[in-house]
């Protein structure tokens, strides 16, 4: 049996730079330029593309598209607004942007048309996370709110409603400062959504109900939040440059939770965090540029990614779903040839999801397949009660039927 083929990680830059490393080399395996990016501005669009956003001298906002095999941006998709977070259906063809105004501005890919732009927050997205059924879009922002969104309300074009009251799963309120970070569990409808925040706290919400289920304080803000591939852990990036863990086992928010600082810290801020090679390694980045590698069992880190041309990080995301990507134009990227895997990419998707959700199955452990299918069925329930909600309140006339948000305390 083969051994499981390196994964791939991009993280952008304010200075104009965006870098790919492969999680088994200590050194850059690509650059592409062109891209001043702001926090959390980078996305990687299903298999064959990237996005960045980019903000000028002037400060007008963009969003750059780039193939692997190129390090100059072939397309230019102008925006309303400047924007920050990125984040991509698993398909990528639709793009969510973020907005200075709080706005979350939806992409058609790869024309770039804009599909649907909507108030979402009172003052700028800072951050986004997708769940991962690609069903659920959720949006961080400074106003120190999380809001839900089924996707397919945002991105249907017979979807019509007027106020974010008639498309908002929930609306999660208690954080005291801006929101950084996001992160879902697998559960479907009984996923626990977790939040970090520059007021120095995680919290851990209910997506079933939109309530408050625990909060753990940090001696710092914190700038990103993972969780292991069993939830059984969190890990969360602190402005102190360290890397803060705390177990999940059982029901974690029917107890206090203490967060414990690994020993060897960044000289920076950890800008962002995730796990890689399927679960075995944490990612941190700092925003002084460093990228470190650590062993998740030993806590010690086993690799520093090194790139001189780097300069500060505001971003890192890891290529998820696919081993390798193309990266010359003729299937081969670092040195590996991917053989029909160019023509696989551009199936529909439909079959696309459908064909990842058959090789997951096979991957992972097969009770969690089974779990994570119940869920989603869950998921989609919750959905169409929405649905049948919106049907008689129009049959009656009645338009203050319903609640306009979930708020938890």
């Amino acid at each position: 049996m083969s051994s499981p083929s390196p994964q791939i990680a991009l993280t952008c830059s304010p200075d104009g730079h965006i870098t790919a490393y492969t999680t088994s080399s200590a050194t850059a395996a690509s650059r592409f330029s062109g891209s001043h990016s702001p926090r959390n501005g980078i996305a990687i669009l299903g298999k064959k593309h990237i996005a960045a956003s980019h903000v000028s001298g002037t400060s007008a906002g963009a969003v750059h598209l780039y193939n692997w095999w190129s390090s100059t941006p072939y397309h230019r998709i102008s925006v309303p607004e400047p924007v920050a977070p990125l984040s991509a259906t698993s398909d990528g063809q639709y793009l969510f942007a973020g907005g200075i105004s709080g706005h979350i501005h939806a992409f058609s890919l790869p024309a770039g048309d804009l599909v649907r732009s909507f108030p979402a927050h009172s003052k700028p997205i800072s951050c986004f996370e997708i769940n991962g059924d690609g069903s659920l879009l959720i949006s961080g922002s400074n106003d120190g709110t999380v809001a839900i969104f089924p996707v397919y309300k945002l991105l249907s074009v017979s979807s019509s409603w007027s106020s974010i009251s008639d498309v908002i799963l929930h609306r999660l309120i208690g954080h005291e400062s801006s929101v950084t970070a996001i992160t879902i569990g697998i559960g479907g409808i009984n996923s626990t959504v977790i939040s970090c925040s520059l007021d120095c706290t995680c919290k851990f919400w209910s997506l079933m109900h939109g309530t408050h289920l625990n909060t753990v304080t940090f001696p710092c803000a914190v700038w990103g939040i993972v969780m292991d591939t069993m939830e059984s852990e969190f890990y969360a990036a602190g402005s102190d440059g360290s890397v803060y863990s705390g177990g999940l086992a059982g029901q974690p928010w029917k107890h206090e939770l203490n967060p414990v600082a690994w020993e060897r810290k960044h000289v920076g801020p950890i800008v962002a965090i995730a796990t890689i090679n399927y679960g075995q390694n944490l990612l941190t980045a700092s925003e002084e540029g460093d990228v470190w590698i650590w062993d998740l069992e030993t806590r010690v880190v086993v690799k520093v990614l090194a790139d001189k041309e780097m300069g500060s990080i505001s971003g890192l995301v890891v290529a998820k779903g696919f081993d390798e990507v193309c990266g010359n134009g003729n299937g081969r990227f670092g040195g590996w040839n991917l053989g029909l895997y160019v023509e696989e990419v551009s199936r529909p998707m439909r079959e696309v999801m459908e064909m990842g959700v058959a090789l997951n199955g096979a991957v992972e452990d097969r009770s969690r397949a089974i779990n994570n299918l119940e869920s989603a069925m869950g998921i989609y329930e919750k959905m169409l009660e929405l649905l049948l909600k919106e049907v008689m309140a129009g049959n009656s006339g009645d338009d203050g039927h319903g609640g306009d948000e979930d708020k938890a305390e």
